[in-house]
């Protein structure tokens, strides 16, 4: 399997994990796309295969919802990355890039908190709170954390449009924010705000991981990369998840979310979603990052009821519009300035 260059999330480039929830892995990184990249047709399969990975990864978020009460946060993540690391530990043997892994395994043991264990339990508590279709536009700020980070740590300045989108984009996280922030608890229940600040605490740190995945891990293989984060999350959450187990043993419905959290929604997403980036290139796969919320939104309202807001979309949309014209995935003028340029004939 080709391996891909990585370079830093956000300036000029798309990301590969998280997967939160239901992120793109940090891990496969190429240059930003621009319009003219998103030209080429895809395969009908491979459409078909972003839809379905897209729904998967949006259901993360409805399994969240229903874990989590019973679960608690720290034991759900804790399942989480266990389930996802005995998914992909054979594949990792089969492919031979066990050594890999071992040669590189400090770097992949920080990412594995950042980009997998910390943030997942970040979703999990805000599940307690929020609806998933709301947790899932603040996780699509995810491109905005990793512009802003390589901005000021690997001094990649984004230019043009790209700055106004990093403004746009954060202007709607302030707006959505403290719209819902502001709504009551319920007496004895979590603030609103605290797991709003969860989800984005969570999106800060897969932009982090997408950056020092830049710096100190570039050109590992991406499956090693993927089964090391979720082999270190559960040795640093095992512990805490067995002391912080539920007193009552979670019902067959929390067991099953939480295993379709490992297995369909961690572990077989990464799997479909680096055979896509092998077969249409990282730039079209990272489409999936705009396409989860929609999901999300679909699978808490049809099946626990949720509530689409007129503020959620509003905010999800000046969300969406500022990530991509951050992330170079649109370029207003382009199109215009190119076709004022005289094409060359040849000779």
């Amino acid at each position: 399997m080709p391996r891909h260059r990585r370079t830093a999330a956000g300036v000029g480039e798309t990301a590969g994990p998280a997967l939160p929830t239901g992120r793109p892995p940090v891990l496969t990184l190429t240059r930003s796309p621009s319009l003219s990249c998103l030209r080429p047709s895809v395969k009908q399969r491979d459409l078909i295969d972003l839809l379905i990975l897209a729904a998967v990864w949006g259901a993360s978020f409805l399994f969240l919802r229903i874990g989590a009460p019973e679960f608690g946060p720290v034991p759900l993540a804790t399942v989480r990355v266990a389930g996802a690391a005995l998914c992909l530990l054979p594949i990792l043997l089969w492919r031979g890039e066990w050594p890999a892994l071992r040669r590189h395994w400090k770097p992949i043991g920080l990412v594995g908190l950042t980009n997998s264990g910390l943030p997942f339990l970040g979703f999990s508590f805000a599940a307690l709170v929020i609806t998933g279709g709301l947790a899932s536009i603040f996780n699509a700020t995810t491109p905005l954390w990793g512009a802003l980070i390589a901005w000021l740590w690997l001094h990649e300045r984004p230019a043009g449009w790209r700055v106004a989108g990093l403004g746009l984009g954060f202007l709607g996280v302030v707006g959505l924010a403290w719209q819902k922030a502001l709504a009551p608890a319920p007496a004895g229940d979590i603030a609103p705000g605290w797991a709003i600040a969860a989800v984005l605490a969570a999106t800060l740190m897969y932009g982090f991981s997408a950056n020092f995945t830049k710096k100190h891990l570039s050109g590992v293989p991406s499956m090693a990369l993927a089964t090391g984060s979720q082999l270190s999350s559960t040795l640093v959450l095992a512990v805490p998840g067995l002391l912080l187990w539920p007193a009552r043993w979670p019902s067959a419905g929390a067991w099953a979310a939480a295993l379709a959290l490992a297995v369909l929604c961690t572990g077989l997403a990464y799997v479909l979603y680096f055979r896509l980036i092998v077969r249409i290139g990282p730039a079209r796969a990272m489409a999936v990052t705009y396409l989860l919320p929609a999901f999300a939104m679909l699978w808490g309202a049809l099946f626990l009821g949720e509530p689409v807001t007129p503020a959620m979309l509003a905010g999800g949309a000046v969300i969406l519009a500022g990530t991509a014209l951050a992330t170079g995935l649109v370029r207003p003028g382009r199109r215009a300035a190119g076709a004022a340029q005289p094409r060359s004939t040849g000779s």
